[in-house]
């Protein structure tokens, strides 16, 4: 791509009210191809001739812009008439809305002083060969839009009465983009849309619109107003104790769309922003709230366009709801970047969150692509010591790396090699990993182990110290598994390359011997746990017994966060506690995945107790209500319970080894690989456990003790009676 087009801003000063850009000619010629280039500052919609561009929603995305910023490319010679006129609306999107963090940030706010610039180009092929640029320069005009507002956090107003008027020329900037590359990750986009499931007035005599399920997006509008009649509506997740409208948890971000009307009937949707949520209340309506009826409001889901590859059913309801969530946290979650939450003012990529469900996400949806332009972000803004930050894009910059956050640089590459069998993507994501084991070295106190620092724990452990969110796990010991397990996965992932690792197998042999010298005990279930997946402790069989101990002490419940939680049911189903699995995941009472379900939950929940049993809220300040992590449960049922595990990369063979629960009478995995459909169903008969199995692949099927070896495209059905004489 050769760029002929220079960026263009506004000719004033940038102002809260997003720019129109404009550029009109004439054609000639019969056009054979065109293609529409175009990026910009912040995010942008374009309309050539009165029709939208693309379906990528808030486009070009989010990136690490000092280094990577995305372009699209258009097909648009069905658009193209003989007189034209192109128009390009940016909004602040991510570069320049003011973020959390932002006022620390020296990255926000050297983004947030730049203006809504633009960089287009449309090139057109004629017939004849013969072929005309259009590039934004100083021959475009500016106007003002009817978006009067948009940022991230707060939303959106719009005024629809007003008439856009592109008629001031734009100011050229003397610069040259260096950091452009074409559109790497998935697109965002509109995905499905959600009517009303009721409309209702709270006893605090607010109208108020459910949509029964909590959705990442926008609502869009339609109705018949006057000019200057206004619409305002705000979001929410849940309604509070008294059966009221609830924002405290929003914390800053006002989460607003006010839309002013024209003349008319009109449909609106917002352009430059999103937001996170179950519920709309109606603050102003055309001849007041109570006047409007459920038709006029329609939930459009937004996400990237992620194919789905993983489904999952149950003989249970509350099991299959907890299903639906992690399926509707991811959406809601993974929209550019696996966000934490989509409501609040966060929406971070935080690595930690993505590391513990990596594994998950790569089950439910095709995420390669997705994952692959993340992590060229993280390898982007990786510091050169090798430090990788809380969040990518990292827009703080100023934090030191964190035990099970940063390591998401050695995990995330990896488990993205076991789903998807790709080397090349691998290859390129290696000098990463190495580069973030590297800097624990550098950076611990204690040589073999890493001490010292700032980490986050065991993040939301419910066995924290009061006023304490980091659990009572040992900082140093998590930080410490953790560099033991990052080694084994650079000494892996260079296996599977064919690189030297000597020196790394070295080091984990010192870092695996020095470990269990400084802990040969473990004082919680996570301390527990993590030395066990890890496999970090000398006697596997003491160690799930004192974890299985600590279970059933405490009540028969877990008390594990953010780091324990993900691989908890992993360690007990591996040294023989299957049923203690079970009795965690099938469990009711808080605290457990299943609590949040029988509270109505329609995506995973940040805390197991976000809303007590008598109706009132964890808290307001750290309360999100689609918050994926937990979500990654999901694995074991795929990995385990289903028994679905890949022995090579990408799947290329299989194991099925399904693990049922006389509690279920059913569980029925699918799973699109990269080597084809996977299906694992187990279901109770009155003679017993029934199996069918498929798979694409060579494959090692165990049903009980019995060991099949089952050959490619082919399907077993496996009867009771031959189970019970195996």
């Amino acid at each position: 791509m050769e760029w002929k087009a220079r960026w263009i801003c506004e000719s004033r000063e940038a102002s809260d009210v997003c720019p129109l850009y404009q550029k009109q000619f004439t054609l000639e010629k019969d056009v054979k191809q065109a293609t529409l280039y175009v990026t910009a500052w912040g995010v942008y919609e374009a309309m050539l001739n009165g029709h939208r561009v693309g379906e990528f929603v808030l486009a070009p995305g989010w990136t690490s812009y000092e280094t990577r910023l995305q372009y699209q490319a258009y097909d648009v010679k069905e658009l193209l008439a003989a007189e034209n006129r192109l128009e390009v609306t940016v909004g602040k999107g991510w570069y320049r809305s003011p973020m959390l963090g932002w006022e620390n940030s020296w990255v926000q706010q050297n983004q947030m002083k730049k203006p809504a610039g633009l960089l287009a180009q449309l090139e057109v092929v004629y017939q004849d060969g013969s072929m005309d640029t259009f590039a934004t320069d100083s021959s475009w005009t500016w106007g003002e839009s009817g978006i009067r507002f948009s940022e991230i956090y707060d939303g959106e107003t719009y005024d629809a009465s007003m008439m856009p008027r592109a008629n001031m020329p734009v100011r050229v900037l003397d610069m040259e983009e260096n950091a452009l590359l074409p559109q790497q990750g998935e697109e965002i986009r509109e995905q499905e849309q959600i009517h009303p499931a009721r409309i209702f007035t709270t006893p605090a005599g607010e109208r108020v619109v459910d949509f029964g399920q909590e959705i990442t997006g926008y609502v869009e509008l339609s109705l018949t107003a006057h000019s200057g009649e206004v619409v305002e509506l705000s979001h929410a997740e849940v309604m509070d104790q008294e059966g009221n409208f609830y924002t405290a948890n929003y914390r800053e971000a006002k989460a607003k769309l006010r839309y002013i009307c024209k003349e008319g009937a009109q449909t609106y949707k917002p352009k430059m922003t999103f937001f996170g949520f179950r519920y709309i209340r109606l603050d102003q309506f055309p001849g007041g709230p109570m006047n409007a009826k459920e038709e006029k409001f329609t939930a459009i889901v937004v996400h990237s366009a992620m194919k789905r590859t993983g489904y999952l059913h149950s003989s249970h309801p509350l099991l299959n709801q907890l299903f639906e969530n992690v399926i509707w946290g991811q959406k809601g979650n993974f929209l550019d970047v696996p966000t934490d939450c989509p409501q609040r003012n966060e929406r971070l990529g935080w690595t930690g969150d993505a590391q513990v469900f990596i594994r998950t996400a790569c089950l439910n949806f095709n995420v390669k692509r997705f994952f692959t332009k993340w992590l060229a972000d993280m390898a982007a803004d990786q510091n050169e010591d090798g430090q990788i930050g809380h969040i990518i894009p990292d827009i703080w910059k100023w934090k030191p790396s964190s035990a099970a956050w940063g390591d998401a640089a050695a995990i995330c590459p990896w488990e993205l090699y076991q789903a998807y069998g790709d080397l090349e993507l691998l290859r390129q994501q290696f000098p990463m990993m190495k580069k973030w084991v590297d800097s624990i070295g550098i950076h611990t106190t204690t040589p073999y182990l890493w001490t010292g620092g700032e980490h986050y724990g065991d993040w939301l452990g419910l066995d924290a110290p009061s006023g304490s969110y980091k659990g009572s796990s040992r900082e140093d010991f998590i930080a410490s598994a953790f560099y033991a397990y990052s080694t084994e996965l650079v000494i892996r992932a260079g296996e599977a390359l064919g690189e030297e690792v000597s020196a790394y197998q070295a080091l984990y042999q010192n870092i695996l011997k020095t470990f269990r010298a400084t802990y040969p005990e473990y004082y919680t279930q996570t301390e527990c746990v993590l030395a066990l997946y890890f496999r970090l402790c000398e006697d596997p069989e003491k160690t799930v017994q004192q974890l299985a101990e600590k279970i059933r002490a405490c009540g028969h419940h877990l008390e594990t966060g953010f780091v324990g939680t993900p691989y908890l049911l992993h360690v007990l189903s591996s040294h023989g506690e299957t049923k203690l699995a079970y009795d965690l995941l099938l469990r009711e009472e808080y605290p457990s995945w299943l609590y949040p379900v029988t509270r109505g939950a329609t995506t995973i929940w940040e805390h197991w107790d976000g809303i007590h049993q008598d109706g009132s809220f964890w808290s307001d300040d750290m309360n999100s209500f689609n918050h994926y992590a937990y979500g990654a449960v999901a694995d074991w049922v795929y990995q385990v319970a289903a028994g679905i595990t890949p022995l090579a990369p990408g799947y290329q063979k299989v194991k099925i080894a399904p693990q049922p629960d006389a509690r279920l009478e059913e569980l029925e995995a699918y799973l699109q690989t990269e080597a084809g459909l996977v299906h694992s169903k187990w279901h109770k008969t009155p003679a017993g456990w029934c199996y069918e199995v498929t798979t694409p692949v060579c494959a090692e099927v165990y049903i009980g003790t019995r060991k099949y070896e089952v050959e490619p495209g082919s399907y077993r059905y496996y009867s009771p009676i031959e189970v019970e004489n195996h």
